[in-house]
Parts: C-alpha cells; sequence; structure tokens
C-alpha cells in the first residue's frame, strides 16, 4: 500500500458511518465511470441474457441460503 493510500484509509476510518459509506459510493461510481466500455458493455450483454433467461423459465434458481452455505463449506 502506498503512503499517500495508507493515509487517506486511515483519514477515511474516521469519519462516521454516513460518510463513509458515501465516500464508498462515490469511490465505486468513479470506477464505474473509469470502466472499459467494452467490458461494460460484456456485462450488459450478460445481466439482459440472464434477465431474459430467468423470464423465460429457463434459469435454475438457487436460494441465497444455499449458496452461503455452499461457500462457507467451501472456505472451511
Amino acid at each position: 500500500m502506498s503512503a499517500l493510500l495508507d493515509e487517506l484509509s486511515k483519514k477515511a476510518r474516521s469519519l462516521t458511518l454516513e460518510e463513509r459509506a458515501q465516500l464508498a459510493q462515490e469511490l465505486l461510481e468513479s470506477v464505474e465511470r473509469d470502466a472499459d466500455p467494452e467490458v461494460q458493455a460484456a456485462w450488459e450483454a450478460e445481466i439482459a441474457s440472464r434477465i431474459a433467461k430467468y423470464e423465460r423459465g429457463e434459469a435454475t434458481l438457487i436460494p441465497a441460503e444455499e449458496v452461503f452455505a455452499a461457500a462457507r463449506r467451501l472456505t472451511q
């Protein structure tokens, strides 16, 4: 971690919960704005494809509880 990043991280942790949430949102939005347009377009196409598959009843849905339980088993 660079010295600047370390300093910013320490200062950010001193913010209120609301301020940290706002900062996090702004940083995520800046990353999304700077994303490669081709990558962004590919993700948007993938999302549209998955929604269409769901709407046609072709998707196999797994409850979140099952997914998280499986992930916990894999990481233990």
